[in-house]
């Protein structure tokens, strides 16, 4: 169904193709999963499939590639849609209509579809994709999982062969992404529907695929494999198969269940021993933190969006040193809850204090030295030509030295040029400039809105330690995540929150091991033992080695 031959892509001056080498068949009824690190160019080989590059990217585009027999340097994504279907990673860039209901329907008046048609596959997606109690919503009120749904739908109804997705889940919470992947599953096996896509949370989706396509690094050529194998080797991998290597087990497995055939050995290993708790890494949390003033403090508070109740009656309390995971499904209120510390919303009842500031009646350069939000959407955060004039604004804007953002993004991204355009940088990388970009005014209260969408796990790793190592210095961290392993890797506490309510707050491996959706893959593992992540297991382990 997709076949490339011999295909390699270069953009504009680069001196190095940003792919080469690509040649491979994707069968049609298959769903292959392409893996690899930020910034090696899986978005460039998605792109490729829908006739994006060349047409609209740029760039030389040397080799062929066909899809359902068409050669896409000879047909114009247009001449494409009846055949391919792509879903990108920024789901505000696909719509062109005002509600959900209406983008649905895009695509098919596109088409030219019958109006009975357009209204049965509007109302099968819907279904499908739990949206129904949006469909007269505006697409600017709803959150960006919810956003992300619309947009898959929207590709959805026009029943394409070829579904091409870049990132589906990453917006995503853990229940959603699921019924995601069931409905993708389902378009496989009872429709055929050919599905190529690239995903960084491989726990969501390595054991869907028929098979795994690794980019192992920029320009180099690619391994293709059953997953197990392409797994064995990846630098990339989900908590489950770095589980399974630490514990030496073979063949390595893919899914929870297998795993935990394979654990009673471990889990008799482990007993006994107390993990590190979470976020501790970098210097665990004294105490004396509990007893410092808040840094935020929200008391009754309710946000009012439109119509709709987007928080209530919330309290909360966040202290120096101490790093808290807001989770819960998409449009919990998460985002609103950040954007209300840092004045974006007025409180409709209750308070909001911020470093002993009222954030919405305070102006904003007195406020950055209190609170600093890096958004979902990074490039919102981001507007000159290179990643040097970006890092020299923000020195300029904190009163930093000069250097200071440019060391940040070096550390967080390594060999990112200082003349690369924000643009060029993959959604993972732009991110990791944003943050760096807040970072460098050093703020008090930092916020992050899922601060892991688009990152592999060595950038999510690095980005580990530059927040731990804040923490341990008195930052107070809130991040608004789906990422169940980042919030068990970092966070001391977490508050789940539901319809804007809270409805659980407490330390992290009480409260994610509690629930089913937010335990990591390595608490379903070792269950009933308290282990949250692999490095708490590989530091026990080698310490039972060496008292041994």
């Amino acid at each position: 169904m997709i076949r490339f031959e011999q295909v390699s892509v270069t953009y504009g001056d680069a001196g190095t193709p940003a792919v080469q080498g690509i040649d491979l068949t994707v069968p049609e009824g298959e769903l292959c999963l392409l893996v690899g690190p930020s910034g090696v160019g899986k978005s460039t080989v998605l792109n490729a499939v829908s006739g994006l590059v060349p047409h609209f990217t740029g760039g030389t585009l040397h080799g062929r590639v066909t899809v359902d027999g068409r050669d896409t340097r000879t047909h114009q994504p247009r001449e494409l849609a009846d055949v391919v279907g792509t879903v990108g990673q920024d789901p505000l860039s696909h719509f062109v209509t005002d509600t959900v209901e209406d983008e649905l329907a895009y695509g098919m008046e596109s088409l030219g579809l019958a109006p009975d048609v357009m209204r049965r596959r509007v109302e099968e997606t819907l279904d499908l994709l739990g949206l129904a109690d949006l469909r007269d919503r505006a697409l600017a009120t709803l959150s960006g999982g919810q956003q992300q749904r619309v947009a898959i739908g929207s590709v959805l109804t026009t029943h394409p062969k070829v579904l091409v997705l870049d990132e589906p889940t990453s917006a995503l919470d853990p229940a959603a992404a699921e019924e995601v992947l069931a409905v993708l599953q389902r378009l496989v096996h009872d429709l055929g529907t050919t599905v190529l896509l690239a995903e960084h949370r491989l726990e969501r989706v390595v054991q869907y695929a028929d098979q795994v396509i690794l980019l192992p690094a920029p320009g180099a050529a690619p391994v293709i494999g059953e997953p197990a194998e392409i797994m064995a080797v990846s630098p990339v991998h989900p908590p489950v198969v770095a589980l399974g290597r630490a514990a030496g087990w073979s063949p390595l497995p893919l899914t929870v269940r297998d795993a935990r055939r394979k654990a009673g050995a471990l889990r008799e290993r482990l007993a006994g021993q107390t993990p590190a708790s979470p976020g501790a890494a970098a210097g665990a949390r004294t105490g004396s933190e509990d007893a410092a003033a808040p840094v935020a403090e929200a008391a009754g508070l309710s946000v009012r969006r439109g119509r709709i109740d987007a928080l209530h009656r919330v309290d909360l309390a966040v202290r120096p040193g101490e790093t808290v995971a807001l989770m819960g499904r998409n449009g919990a209120g998460k985002s609103t809850l950040l954007n209300t510390l840092v004045g974006m919303h007025e409180p409709a009842a209750g308070s909001v204090r911020v470093g002993g500031a009222v954030p919405h009646r305070t102006g904003p350069r007195d406020l950055l030295r209190r609170v600093g939000l890096v958004p979902q959407e990074p490039r919102d955060l981001l507007y000159a030509d290179t990643v040097a004039a970006e890092c020299a604004a923000a020195d300029a804007d904190a009163g930093a030295t000069a250097g200071s953002c440019r060391a940040l993004v070096t550390r967080l991204l390594p060999d990112v040029p200082d003349d690369t355009h924000p643009r060029d940088l993959s959604e993972g990388q732009r991110l990791a400039l944003a943050l760096a970009v807040i970072l460098t005014a050093r703020p008090p209260l930092l916020l992050l809105d899922e601060p892991t969408r688009g990152l592999d796990y060595a950038a999510k790793a690095r980005l580990v330690t530059v927040l731990r190592d804040l923490a341990a210095e008195g930052h107070a961290i809130v991040l608004a995540t789906h990422d169940v392993e980042l919030a068990a890797e970092l966070a001391h506490r977490v508050v789940i929150l539901a319809d804007g309510e809270v409805v659980a707050d407490g330390p992290t491996a009480e409260v994610v091991v509690s629930s089913p959706s937010f335990a990591p893959q390595v608490s379903k593992v070792l269950a009933p033992l308290p282990w949250l992540t692999v490095p708490q297991v590989t530091h026990a382990l080698a310490e039972l080695e060496r008292t041994a």
